[in-house]
């Protein structure tokens, strides 16, 4: 392999490499050299290992040397659901700079050896295709635009350009961990599927991200305070997709029995405290209000409305989400 993916996307403006200086970082930061791609790198410090703080000053030494910014976050997170919680704390440390600094694209190293690992993962799990498909070579977060050029670089690849190229890195040391469940798939299946069949795996991806676009409709939820909403996609399939992603982005995933029941429509309490409430053409998602005493304007013109009674204890006490909901029922 030799091209980045989205390689004119790359060149829209300046670019943010999230960087960790590891083997696929590294090599990402290099080919963006090579490519003439305008960028600057971002580096997490959890602070989980002897090495970490070392990584950090690798990390500014680099940037430094090839004139580029390198914006660094440091952070200790205690407690369980490590992996999880770094993920949610570098992302609002990306989404900082991403609004700050103007940048056009948030990069990623992730390759196609992590794509192999995460569709395995997903069908051990028995999920469909947009949870198989999660790493998408451009994707968003949160209003945050993603791209991961390196995607169809298989980890052979990567390492051989590493080694031709002589390229300083660190090695994180809990990749050789088997109680990881990612690291006994990458050791056990996908290293040695990928280095007999790598270019159909490539083909395969590409073509699974194809059919994905067609298939699954994107939901985009505007966030007002406590309040979202979305205009409906065409297909419940769709729908439920982009339910199940807005809570994956608030830290929260929902059970096979709640994405089972959101297929039918109506109200749906979701984690005990959120209303998700699929109405017409739209679904309404807030924090769970229950024991509200209204007056009976109020729940007369709910009733017209036809807003779900799960729905109104919330909107009771905020009229600026009322109003919305008004807007757009007389739409």
């Amino acid at each position: 392999m030799s091209e980045l993916l989205h390689l004119d996307l790359l060149k829209e403006g300046r670019v943010l490499l999230a960087f960790s200086g590891g083997v696929d970082s590294t090599v990402l930061f290099h080919l963006l050299l090579e490519n003439n791609i305008k960028f600057d790198i971002a580096h997490v410090n959890y602070h989980t290992r002897n090495s970490s703080d070392g990584e950090e000053q690798s990390a500014i030494e680099l940037a430094h040397k090839h004139h580029l910014q390198c914006h660094t976050h440091s952070c200790r997170l205690g407690g369980a659901n490590f992996e999880h919680r770094a993920r949610e704390e570098r992302y609002r440390f990306f989404s900082y700079l991403m609004k700050k600094y103007t940048y056009t694209y948030l990069l990623t190293a992730h390759q196609l050896n992590d794509r192999l690992e995460w569709l395995m993962m997903q069908i051990c799990r028995g999920s469909g295709l947009p949870e198989i498909l999660g790493i998408r070579s451009h994707d968003t977060r949160e209003g945050i635009n993603i791209l991961r050029p390196l995607l169809e670089w298989d980890r052979e690849s990567i390492e051989a350009y590493l080694h031709i190229h002589n390229l300083p890195h660190h090695i994180d040391e809990s990749n050789a961990d088997e109680r990881y469940t990612r690291n006994a798939f990458r050791h056990r299946y996908s290293a040695p599927m990928m280095h007999e069949y790598r270019d159909a795996i490539r083909r395969s991806f590409r073509y699974l991200e194809e059919d994905n676009g067609s298939l699954i409709e994107p939901m985009s939820f505007t966030p007002i305070d406590t309040f979202a909403y979305a205009k409906n996609p065409k297909n419940i399939r769709s729908l439920v997709v982009g339910i199940d992603t807005f809570f994956k982005h608030r830290g929260y995933l929902l059970s096979q029995h709640d994405k089972e029941a959101l297929k039918h429509g109506g109200e749906h309490i979701v984690a005990r405290n959120t209303v998700v409430s699929i109405e017409g053409s739209y679904t309404f998602i807030a924090p769970y209000e229950h024991n509200v005493v209204m007056d009976k304007g109020f729940r007369e013109e709910c009733r017209v409305l036809k807003i779900g009674v799960k729905l109104r204890g919330y909107l009771y006490g905020s009229p600026e989400a009322l109003s919305i909901i008004r807007q757009l029922k007389g739409d």
